[in-house]
């Protein structure tokens, strides 16, 4: 059993992964934050990072929230944005990843008076150190925080528009029980014309019906989460008909309580039905695990394949905004990796 598990790994680690859900500020682990937090002298009301980590247990999106923005708080100066932008990419290289699309959110800094050049030039210097180090390409979509409204996000994306050359997409994210896609069209329909590529939140604490608004009325090209489309028969039909991407979060599913358990999560459903389900980390210093952790953990709890896994990864790639060749040479890659690794 042990070998059996020792070969999985393996192939995992081996087998060519994009991320296309992951927020940088949710890498923060508690030992940069410390560091951070003594060099910029803020003060945080934690006395070791073993209290750091036995706060990690959340009972809700909300919960974990609440700790994630004052953890941001030790970010301060460009170094410190790019010190967390390589730690990232270094642990996505372990992983075997080899191309992400992170998520960033301004508002978290520029709120408490640190600029946008600040803290998306230091995410962009993290970006360029990696990719020389490791030669992995990735790009930034910045986010809107939907507990702040419309009005702050096209704020924000007004104050973003120097960057936008630097900028793939738009996002939506946090709270989203009581802030429905549909109260962000205005947002996004700007975006659209500013030539972002549109992603949104849905369907993780929220309804499928959030999913289909997302869809329907802010017109995103894939759906972050989206996992309570099982509860809607017809837009599972909808999200394979049209091959649209989910970038589902198991261990965070988990972690937040929005699935009961990793046995009962919903992935291997959605995949079975069509949908292109992907395996993302989402906010791995706080949840549990990196992009092989969640791959490992998610394989072994629903008895997923190498030819299953497989499947995703190439998932993964169709999902990202990357030009068609780029795709297919990666998608080839990972079949014929799967080929070679099939005993």
């Amino acid at each position: 059993m042990l070998d059996s598990q020792n070969d999985l790994d393996d192939f995992i680690r081996g087998l060519p992964k994009a991320e296309l859900h992951m927020h940088i500020e949710g890498s923060l682990e508690p030992e940069l934050m410390f560091r951070l937090a003594a060099r910029n002298g803020v003060k945080l009301p934690y006395r070791s990072v073993e209290e750091v980590k036995a706060a990690y247990d959340f009972d809700s999106l909300q919960s974990f929230l609440d700790l994630y923005y004052m953890a941001a708080g030790v970010l301060i100066r460009r170094e410190d944005f790019a010190a967390l932008t390589e730690a990232y990419f270094d642990r996505l290289a372990e992983d075997g990843g080899v191309y992400a699309e992170i998520f960033f959110d301004p508002q978290t800094h520029t709120a408490r008076g640190v600029s946008m050049e600040t803290a998306l030039g230091g995410v962009l210097d993290g970006i360029a150190a990696a990719e020389q180090r490791h030669g992995i390409k990735s790009k930034v979509i910045i986010c809107c925080l939907r507990h702040l409204g419309e009005a702050e996000g096209l704020r924000m994306l007004s104050e973003a528009e120097p960057f936008l050359d630097r900028i793939v997409g738009l996002g939506l994210d946090s709270s989203e029980r009581d802030f429905p896609p549909a109260d962000f069209k205005r947002l996004f329909t700007a975006a659209r014309a500013q030539g972002l590529r549109l992603v949104a939140h849905a369907g993780e604490e929220g309804p499928a019906a959030f999913v289909r608004d997302a869809l329907d009325v802010l017109a995103v090209e894939r759906v972050d989460h989206g996992i309570r489309a099982i509860d809607d028969p017809e837009l599972i039909e909808r999200l394979t008909k049209n091959g649209t991407t989910l970038t589902v979060c198991p261990l965070s599913n988990v972690r937040l309580r929005t699935v009961k358990a990793l046995h009962e999560h919903p992935l291997r459903r959605l995949f079975e039905a069509g949908v292109k389900v992907t395996i993302n980390s989402d906010d791995p210093a706080y949840f549990g695990g990196y992009l092989h952790e969640n791959y490992r953990a998610t394989a072994k709890a629903l008895d997923l394949t190498k030819a299953e896994l497989a499947e995703i990864a190439a998932n993964s790639f169709r999902g990202a905004f990357l030009p068609d060749e780029e795709k297919e040479a990666w998608v080839a890659r990972i079949e014929d990796y799967a080929r070679r690794h099939q005993g």
